[in-house]
């Protein structure tokens, strides 16, 4: 026992469930996902799904699309729009989009997204996003 005397015990800390933090976290690797997509046209997502195999539920593995978040317009260019869901978030008042010279520039936009969503700045919007879409509510059973 003179081992354990010398240390000292405390409580265990509560692990929160903060869905703010949550939802920063979702999406900020949603625009890591975007980052890979830039990189690597072909980039896929792998998802884990329960299926039916032989009358049991199984972890099964699947490739997801990936889809970019950019466009180019006629004139050559870019504009990235942020989703959440599968609506685009507005920024201001009927501008959901955001512009970047040119497709080499986007990652350095997406870092930039990257440390507003962390340090706060788009959680505002994420709540109205989330208030006006169906983002977490469940479907009704048929």
């Amino acid at each position: 026992m003179p081992v354990l005397k010398s240390l000292s015990f405390t409580a265990l800390p509560k692990t929160g469930n903060d869905p703010v933090q949550t939802r920063r976290a979702k999406f900020v690797s949603k625009l890591e996902e975007q980052k890979l997509l830039l990189k690597d046209p072909n980039h896929v997502r792998t998802v884990q799904r329960w299926a039916k195999v032989n009358g049991e539920r199984q972890a099964t593995t699947k490739q997801q699309a990936v889809r970019p978040w950019w466009k180019t317009d006629p004139s050559g260019q870019v504009v990235m729009s942020i989703k959440f869901g599968a609506k685009p978030i507005e920024f201001e008042k009927g501008k959901a989009g955001i512009v970047v010279p040119s497709k080499d520039k986007l990652p350095t936009v997406i870092d930039t997204l990257i440390a507003a969503v962390r340090a706060g700045e788009l959680d505002e919007l994420f709540s109205q996003a989330a208030k006006t879409g169906a983002i977490g509510k469940t479907r009704k059973a048929a």
